[in-house]
C-alpha cells in the first residue's frame, strides 16, 4: 500500500512537470511570435512612411503627410524646406510640376492624380525641371505701388484683391462651361469657369434644385481687359473713388482667376443686389455654398477687410475644406489666409 503511494507521487509529478514545461515552451514561442509582428508591424510602418500621402493636402494644411511631401518633391529636383507646413512655397513647388503634367488640373493642391504623376517621375528615376512651369519671377507691382502682382495665379487660395493682383496676361487655360442655368443664351465668356470650380457649381445647382430653389448663374470669368473697360465705365459714372467701393481695378477681379460666379434668382429680377440674401436662395447659399467648395467672397460686416461693399451673390471657389473653415468661422479669405 505504501509503495503504490508513492508511485502514485512519482507519475503526478512527472505530469506536472510536463504540463508546466510544455506551458512554458508554449510562452516562449508566443513571446517570439509577438517580436516577430512587432518587427513586421515596425517593418509596414517604416515602408508606409517612405509612401507619397495617401490624403489631399492644400495650402494651410500641416503635419507629417506634408513633411513627407516636402521630402518627395525635393527628391524630384526641389529644394523645400521640409517642415511640414504647405506654405507659398510649397504650393508654387506643386503648381510647377502640374504645369509640366500632362492631364493635372493645375490648382497648387496635391491631389490624387499628382501622387500618381510624381510615382511615375520617381520611378523613372527622373527629376523635373524647376521652374519650367511656372518661374519664380515676377514683377514686382503693378502701375499701383503698393499692389503686388501674384507669382502664382493658378493657386485655388490665390488672393486676389486691392494689394494682390493677378498678371496682366494670365487667362486660364482650363475654362468650360458649367451645366447650369443662366438668365441669357448668349455664348458669352463669363458663362466659363475653370473646371474644378465649374464641376462644383453643377453640383451645388444640383442640391439647390433638389431643395426646390431656383438659382441662375450671372457673371463668371471676366479677362483683364474687361474688367479694364468696366472698372472705367462705373469710374465714369460714379467717380473712381465711389467705383472703387464696389467695381475691382483691372487685375484686381477675382473673376479673372476664374474660380468665381456670381449667381441671383428670378424672384429679384436675376439682379445681383445685395436683396439676394434675404431670398431663399440666398439663404441657402450662406448655408450650404461651403459644402461645395464655394464661400460668399464678400460677407456682410467685413467691409474694412475686404475692402468691398455686402455681396452675398459673389461665389468664390476655394475647395471643400478651406470653405467650411472660412464659413464655420465667419471669417474672410483674408482671415482665414493672415493676410488681413
Amino acid at each position: 500500500m505504501f509503495k503504490k503511494g508513492i508511485t502514485l507521487t512519482i507519475i503526478m509529478l512527472s505530469l506536472l512537470f510536463f504540463i508546466t514545461a510544455c506551458n512554458t515552451e508554449n510562452t516562449g514561442n508566443s513571446d517570439s511570435d509577438n517580436e516577430a509582428a512587432e518587427e513586421t508591424s515596425g517593418s509596414e510602418t517604416e515602408e508606409e512612411s517612405n509612401e507619397l500621402p495617401k490624403a489631399e493636402l492644400s495650402k494651410m494644411d500641416q503635419g507629417e503627410a506634408v513633411q513627407t511631401l516636402q521630402e518627395f518633391l525635393n527628391e524630384i529636383g526641389y529644394s523645400l524646406t521640409t517642415d511640414g507646413k504647405f506654405d507659398d512655397a510649397t504650393t508654387w513647388a506643386v503648381t510647377d510640376f502640374q504645369l509640366q503634367q500632362e492631364n493635372l488640373q493645375v490648382i497648387g493642391v496635391y491631389n490624387e492624380e499628382t501622387k500618381e504623376a510624381i510615382k511615375k517621375v520617381l520611378s523613372a528615376g527622373d527629376e523635373v525641371e524647376v521652374g519650367a512651369g511656372l518661374t519664380q519671377e515676377v514683377e514686382a507691382s503693378t502701375s499701383d505701388e503698393e499692389t503686388n502682382v501674384l507669382a502664382n495665379p493658378y493657386d485655388q487660395l490665390a488672393l486676389v484683391n486691392k494689394q494682390n493682383a493677378l498678371p496682366s496676361d494670365y487667362d486660364p487655360d482650363d475654362l468650360v462651361v458649367p451645366d447650369v442655368r443662366f438668365p441669357f443664351t448668349e455664348d458669352l465668356p463669363k458663362k466659363q469657369m475653370r473646371k474644378v470650380a465649374a464641376d462644383a457649381l453643377e453640383e451645388l445647382f444640383q442640391a439647390a434644385d433638389e431643395a426646390g430653389l431656383d438659382l441662375v448663374a450671372q457673371s463668371g470669368y471676366r479677362s483683364y481687359g474687361r474688367q479694364d473697360a468696366i472698372f472705367a465705365s462705373n469710374a465714369s459714372q460714379h467717380g473712381e473713388e465711389a467705383a472703387n467701393q464696389f467695381s475691382a481695378q483691372p487685375g484686381e477681379s477675382e473673376h479673372q482667376t476664374g474660380l468665381t460666379m456670381d449667381v441671383t434668382t428670378p424672384s429679384i429680377n436675376n439682379e445681383l443686389t445685395t436683396e439676394f440674401g434675404d431670398t431663399d436662395e440666398g439663404k441657402w447659399i450662406e448655408e450650404h455654398a461651403a459644402n461645395y467648395g464655394f464661400i460668399i467672397r464678400y460677407p456682410e460686416g467685413k467691409e474694412e477687410i475686404t475692402e468691398y461693399q455686402y455681396e452675398p451673390w459673389h461665389l468664390r471657389y476655394v475647395g471643400e475644406k478651406s470653405a467650411q473653415e472660412i464659413m464655420s468661422e465667419e471669417i474672410t479669405l483674408e482671415e482665414y489666409l493672415g493676410a488681413e
